[in-house]
């Protein structure tokens, strides 16, 4: 069902509504973390947790979730299509949000974020899939720039949605909206996304055949190399969302104006992901995703000197903090392209493989880097450097040390 033209990629829906459906569903995670990040503290409060550093465990233990349940949910979807596995994560998604309401503890709090995450999974495998299905190359390089950039609207308006609820309501009522939220994207992705899956490439369910589904993701190196060095820069994000309000309110003091902020920087983003969209099919992925690298290396290595030299202003580390966010938006999409490039008759459980390595990876390097404050944005300056670097020296291994140079494939 490949395809390269601007003509619409499915019968129920044209190029602009397939990109808007396709930006929901990824946003599903952006909505679940971003939306509470005003609440933690009262969240903390209401459930008997003092430690500003553990209320972050909120955030935590949904990525984990997320990022296990991928390797089921890939597989799942290449043997039974995109549609029912994705409308079963949506449920046990939405089912979770509601039990969260009726929370009693802490502990139960983070076993249902954990589910919660694991019903998030979908989303997230199953998205990539799909658009695999109907694009590839360039294109679908050009597709998901798209997609994230109006998925990067959610992190712009999500902490004002929240801060907004704990003005007139409290944090429950968070979970309410993120219910309503799942239900109103699970409903218009069953009414208007038919299967995308071709019949010819369904896989057995079976453990042989996902071993060897498993066997061609991670013995391709190209694609296996990208994921984890996107993982590594996935986990520079993470690890600023996790320490996001202890650092904007706590250190900088913008009480209100933190939400104002956050939406900021994501909005930033969401410019970077448009400029690629308009830009990959003339310079292709390789050349603006390793420049945007090495510029991503740069800034993080200039935000860590400051950091080192002393406190370092709000400004400056706005100013550092965008430099760098605006790089990660030419990184993602163009990244995540090159990785399922040569995946795509096993799309479903190459997605799940790739989304493990970025999620769980990822995210267990945010949780480390959150963990890490100390009442400084020095922590975070430094591990933005490390896994910077670390992300750059899996490209070099990917690409044989020759950077920025396309393939036969327009990459």
């Amino acid at each position: 069902m490949t395809t390269t033209s601007e003509a619409a990629p499915l019968p129920t829906l044209s190029k602009n509504q397939f990109v808007a459906l396709m930006a929901m569903l990824m946003s599903i995670n952006a909505i679940s973390i971003d939306i509470m990040l005003p609440g933690l503290q009262e969240i903390g409060s209401s459930l008997g947790v003092t430690d500003e550093n553990t209320r972050q465990l909120v955030i935590s233990t949904y990525m984990i979730g997320m990022g296990f349940a991928q390797l089921i949910f890939g597989p799942l979807s290449d043997r039974f299509g995109r549609r029912t596995p994705l409308l079963a994560g949506l449920a046990l998604y939405c089912a979770c949000a509601l039990a969260i309401v009726f929370v009693p503890s802490f502990g139960m709090m983070l076993a249902l974020r954990f589910m919660q995450g694991v019903g998030a999974s979908a989303s997230r495998v199953i998205t990539v899939s799909i658009v695999r299905d109907v694009y590839g190359g360039r294109m679908m390089a050009e597709i998901m720039s798209l997609v994230m950039m109006v998925f990067m609207v959610i992190p712009v308006i999500a902490p004002s949605i929240g801060q907004l609820i704990m003005l007139f309501g409290e944090w429950h009522l968070i979970f309410v909206f993120i219910f309503l939220f799942g239900l109103l994207v699970a409903s218009l992705f069953f009414l208007h996304v038919p299967e995308t899956l071709d019949p010819e490439n369904r896989r057995p369910f079976t453990l042989r055949s996902i071993g060897t589904a498993f066997a061609i993701v991670l013995g391709n190196r190209v694609s296996f190399l990208y994921a984890l060095a996107i993982a590594f820069i996935f986990g520079g994000l993470f690890g600023f969302i996790n320490s996001a309000q202890q650092l904007l309110v706590g250190v900088y003091g913008l009480g209100v104006y933190f939400p104002l902020t956050f939406a900021g920087f994501a909005g930033l983003m969401a410019v970077s992901s448009f400029t690629n969209s308009r830009l990959v099919q003339r310079f292709g992925m390789r050349r603006l995703s390793h420049a945007a690298l090495i510029g991503f290396c740069l800034v993080s290595a200039a935000w860590a000197l400051f950091s080192f030299l002393g406190y370092v202003p709000f400004w400056l580390f706005a100013v550092f903090y965008a430099l760098a966010m605006f790089q990660f938006g030419l990184i993602g999409p163009n990244f995540n392209a090159m990785a399922m490039e040569p995946l795509g008759h096993v799309a479903g459980t190459a997605s799940s493989v790739l989304g493990f390595t970025q999620t769980v990876i990822g995210g267990v390097l945010g949780a480390l880097i959150g963990q890490a404050f100390d009442g400084t944005g020095t922590p975070l300056a430094f591990s933005f450097l490390i896994v910077g670097l670390a992300g750059l020296v899996m490209v070099l291994i990917a690409e044989r040390g020759k950077l920025m140079q396309p393939h036969q494939n327009k990459a």
